[in-house]
């Protein structure tokens, strides 16, 4: 049967999920997909994610490639997936792909974003599912000089969950951007990187508030960094408040969809 590769770009709310990765009897991103991929499809399907992501990430961004037989056009498929998908699932993008894609291994680039809330409405029912309540003063020159420090092309295995990746891996990423911004309500870190470490970015914002609550030199960030395991790094920041935002990809993956 004739076949196309298609890109899926998704958003959800990882609250009510067990993280992306397929497991046997938990709701996770993975599994929901594939399982209205196979109702429409009448046939198993595998959808390959951009990366996993923990329980309780959400994503604004997440990148899926799936095989579909040939009669799924991409707008088709994403109208028909958002008639079946539950109400924390949402196909926001589809795209038509080089058989070569790889929804992980093509990727140049990812993206996320970490909210913490600063203010008194932080606290709300409706903010506090997707922001880091932080009710002390926070120090604007520490977060600054962490973020500083992790650009450029750096061995972050002191901020990597040991034994997530072999130890041939040289944990090495190159961070193109990192930066604290002031918003409405508190603070968001944005941080863009070839590629992340399980609990990386969780790990950094953990590390980044305690220097700016006093708890640790903010010199830290830059020990950690030659670090070679992460026994001095601080607990992750909950998962709730960060998204992945975006995964880049080549330009000539892209088919053209006229």
């Amino acid at each position: 049967m004739p076949t196309r590769m298609l890109l899926l770009v998704l958003h959800y709310d990882g609250t009510n999920f067990s993280g992306w990765q397929r497991q046997p009897d938990r709701r996770t991103v993975q599994g929901v997909l594939e399982a209205a991929l196979s109702k429409l499809c009448a046939q198993p399907m595998t959808a390959l994610g951009s990366g996993r992501t923990d329980a309780g990430v959400h994503a604004r961004g997440q990148a899926v490639g799936v095989r579909v037989p040939e009669r799924w056009a991409p707008l088709a498929m994403r109208r028909a997936l958002n008639a079946l998908l539950p109400d924390d699932l949402w196909v926001a993008d589809a795209h038509a792909m080089r058989d070569e894609f790889h929804a992980r291994y093509s990727a140049t680039a990812r993206a996320y974003s970490y909210y913490v809330g600063t203010d008194e409405e932080a606290a709300s029912p409706f903010r506090r599912r997707t922001e880091w309540v932080v009710s002390r003063p926070l120090d604007a020159a520490a977060l600054a000089r962490g973020a500083a420090a992790v650009v450029g092309d750096h061995c972050f295995r002191g901020f990597a969950v040991r034994g997530t990746a072999p130890e041939s891996d040289d944990h090495r990423c190159s961070v193109r951007r990192a930066e604290w911004r002031s918003r409405t309500g508190g603070l968001v870190f944005e941080i863009e990187a070839n590629r992340f470490l399980h609990h990386m970015v969780r790990f950094l914002v953990g590390t980044m508030i305690d220097a700016a609550l006093g708890r640790r030199p903010a010199s830290d960030v830059d020990a950690l960094l030659r670090a070679g395991d992460n026994s001095e790094v601080s607990p992750p920041a909950p998962p709730h408040a960060l998204f992945l935002d975006r995964v880049c990809y080549p330009a000539d993956l892209y088919l053209s969809e006229a």
